[in-house]
């Protein structure tokens, strides 16, 4: 049983204010970089809802999510709004975002499932519509705590990305750890668009 939900739920203040932290927006910019002003916006995962309020100040329609019950309380206070409780493998939308920003939080289950889910988040996109998501690099799978975490390299990545035809890599890329008080350590990011 994966036990990430429950983590969050029990450190939900910490790692809301531990959000803040981190003032770089490179990816957030580099993802609505591809949308059109006003586009629709799934986050996916949104955690303290600090991507949510920036994609909102710069004009975008945002829809709010996470699996986590109480992150979706703190940020739906931060944000003034109501946040969805909604883990990764409920997605049922269809035809509904021009964009789903999944930032470090689709890489916390495991990879069976996010085989079943990217076909999910290609039904949930128009067609065109992008999809930004990012893993930890590496070749090894694991729990750290009761987190657990679906590691990347760049062929397992581009191979998860590609499968079925869904989707076209528009951008695969890295870069280093933006959190200031952790050792540095690098992230795949990967841009699609939906076929």
């Amino acid at each position: 049983m994966n036990t990430t939900i429950e983590y969050f739920n029990e450190r939900a203040e910490h790692f809301f204010s531990d959000a803040f932290t981190i003032t770089e927006r490179t990816n957030q910019d580099r993802f609505l970089s591809y949308l059109s002003q006003g586009a629709h916006i799934l986050d996916f995962g949104c955690g303290s809802g600090r991507d949510t309020a920036y994609f909102r100040e710069h004009g975008f329609r945002v829809a709010p999510t996470d699996g986590s019950s109480e992150m979706c309380r703190l940020a739906a206070e931060y944000l003034n709004a109501p946040v969805r409780v909604l883990e990764f493998n409920e997605l049922t939308d269809a035809d509904t975002y021009d964009g789903i920003f999944a930032s470090a939080s689709i890489m916390h289950i495991e990879y069976d499932k996010l085989v079943e889910l990217f076909p999910k988040m290609h039904r949930a996109l128009h067609r065109g519509g992008i999809l930004y998501a990012s893993f930890k690099y590496g070749e090894s799978d694991f729990y750290l705590g009761k987190r657990w975490y679906t590691n990347m390299t760049e062929e397992r990545l581009e191979e998860l990305s590609t499968t079925g035809n869904l989707f076209e890599i528009v951008e695969l890329g890295s870069f280093g750890n933006e959190h200031p008080d952790q050792p540095d350590f690098r992230f795949l990011y990967v841009v699609l668009r939906a076929r």
